[in-house]
């Protein structure tokens, strides 16, 4: 069944679109499976968890970490992500960019918008992403964050059944970006927006997504 979901998937996803199968909560088995039908990029979002599955897992996956990373699980993450698309503060960029220069690494990374209507969700605001990217450029004096490599945008849309609202919010994050590019060409790697997942990926492809998260589509509801 996971095969099939995945090529069903992919058979429509346009080839330039990453897609991040999101295992979370998912057993080895159900990686093994993806895995076995080609599949290399998983995204998970509890450090324990993460940690685990790629100390353990096939060394060739390419992990991403979506969740809320908290300050204190970063030696968990850092470590193993190919992609940290969950950067929603300030703060918790501070503590990335000490932790790439303490362990001589450059961490890719994408900064969270926050998007949805839910005050309950994190994110930094636009102009809040605009201040970093100004900061990192130099445009200011010495770049900062020189252990970061700026990828991108990561949104989650508002959680309902409107697709008019989910829209809204894609155009919004979907131009936010275009407009960072134009702005800061000194940050050539800041290409790729992270939205959609299984109820609306489709419509996350319409708007520009390079990369989708899709996880109950390809392995179920989780248990």
């Amino acid at each position: 069944m996971i095969e099939e979901n995945l090529h069903r998937i992919l058979k429509e996803l346009p080839s330039e679109v990453k897609l991040v199968a999101v295992s979370k909560f998912h057993p080895f088995s159900a990686i093994l499976s993806a895995y076995q039908a080609g599949q290399r990029r998983f995204g998970e979002n509890r450090p324990q968890e993460f940690q685990l599955k790629a100390l353990q897992l096939p060394q060739d996956i390419e992990w991403h970490f979506i969740g809320h990373l908290q300050t204190n699980k970063l030696k968990m993450v850092l470590p193993y992500a190919s992609l940290v698309e969950s950067i929603d503060s300030v703060h918790l960029l501070d503590l990335v960019e000490l932790w790439g220069k303490a362990n001589g690494r450059t961490v890719d990374i994408l900064l969270e918008l926050h998007l949805g209507a839910e005050t309950t969700k994190g994110g930094l605001t636009e102009e809040e992403i605009e201040d970093i990217l100004r900061k990192a450029s130099g445009r200011e004096g010495i770049p900062e964050y020189p252990h970061i490599r700026f990828r991108g945008l990561m949104g989650m849309a508002t959680n309902t059944d409107d697709e008019s609202v989910i829209e809204a919010d894609f155009e919004r994050i979907s131009k936010l970006k275009c407009r960072l590019e134009e702005m800061f060409p000194e940050l050539p790697d800041f290409k790729e927006l992270s939205i959609g997942m299984s109820h609306d990926w489709r419509l996350a492809v319409r708007y520009g997504a390079t990369i989708v998260r899709i996880g109950s589509a390809i392995f179920g509801e989780r248990g």
